[in-house]
């Protein structure tokens, strides 16, 4: 049975790695979450959601909604940026909307504003305020930037 989640964390990290699932793993790591089995979710955050201050102790291996995005690259030099964002309205849900890709930080989570803001009048819902994570990465010889938004359903 599912839980409707009641509070959100956003998180990113950067790390290179021999691999490139070595550099996703690693990444995952130096976000927290890398002991997780991300359970991928698309972008809604229930109404009324809170924002926690790091995630819980869970036991590794915990199923865990989250919505994330990563940009990996192999061409050392290049800059890669991955970004999460939650748009909240007045009295309602909010939307969560991720960017990856190589490219400066700032136009990433410009990406990821502009989607917001679509999303928001698509559902003719005032957007009030904004929320991002964004990880950034100057890829040394294989490397991963990833943001993630976490959902939980469990006490805080």
């Amino acid at each position: 049975m599912w839980i409707l989640p009641g509070y959100y964390w956003l998180t990113c990290g950067a790390a290179e790695g021999t691999t490139a699932l070595n550099a996703f793993d690693n990444a995952l790591l130096a976000a927290g979450i890398g002991d997780l089995n991300l359970v991928k979710v698309s972008s809604v955050l229930p109404r009324g959601a809170r924002p926690l201050n790091g995630l819980p102790e869970v036991p590794p291996g915990t199923l865990m909604p989250t919505v994330y995005t990563a940009a990996i690259s192999d061409r050392p030099g290049e800059v890669i940026s991955a970004c999460v964002g939650i748009g909240f309205g007045r009295d309602a849900h909010g939307m969560i909307f991720e960017h990856s890709g190589p490219g400066d930080p700032a136009e990433v989570e410009e990406a990821v504003r502009q989607m917001l803001a679509e999303a928001f009048a698509r559902r003719g819902i005032e957007l009030e305020r904004v929320e991002v994570c964004i990880s950034s990465h100057r890829v040394e010889r294989l490397g991963c930037a990833l943001a993630a938004v976490i959902l939980w359903g469990g006490d805080r």
